[in-house]
């Protein structure tokens, strides 16, 4: 099979798409990190904001490596059209292929990273919960049965 210098060039706008996504996901969790240390600073003894710091420092590492392997998906993406302008069919199919590779491996981690958030998220409901059964088991919530 022969590549035409189209063929990754269509990956293109797929990876410049994926690198958004990326950025955004990013630029949300900075965002939570910031508001979770304010609330560490006020309360650093509440384990819910630990589990929380814990669970972010986590994604955030999987989206640097999520970031890296797009752009490498990228610049070989680049390389393969180069390769194949000059000509160089055979080393074209390979970088090619490593491109596509690249962009898998970004995809499976990313995967993983919204599994991870979908566990941060649980975290939240769970505290919501605990707090909930905290507050009906008090004197405040408890109907009187004289009352009815």
């Amino acid at each position: 099979m022969e590549l035409q210098l189209s063929t990754p060039a269509l990956l293109f706008s797929a990876i410049t798409l994926m690198m958004l996504a990326f950025t955004n996901r990013f630029l949300a969790i900075a965002n939570l990190i910031r508001g979770l240390h304010k609330k560490y600073l006020e309360n650093p003894e509440e384990n819910i904001i630990i589990e929380q710091i814990h669970n972010l420092k986590r994604r955030l590492s999987m989206i640097k490596y999520m970031q890296l392997c797009g752009v490498l998906s990228f610049l070989l993406c680049v390389i393969c059209m180069y390769l194949i302008f000059i000509e160089a069919q055979e080393a074209a199919n390979y970088v090619f292929i490593g491109s596509m590779l690249a962009l898998l491996v970004s995809l499976g981690i990313s995967m993983i990273e919204i599994l991870v958030s979908n566990q941060a998220l649980n975290l939240e409901i769970q505290d919501m919960e605990e707090l909930f059964q905290k507050r009906s088991s008090g004197f405040w919530f408890k109907k009187d049965k004289n009352e009815d």
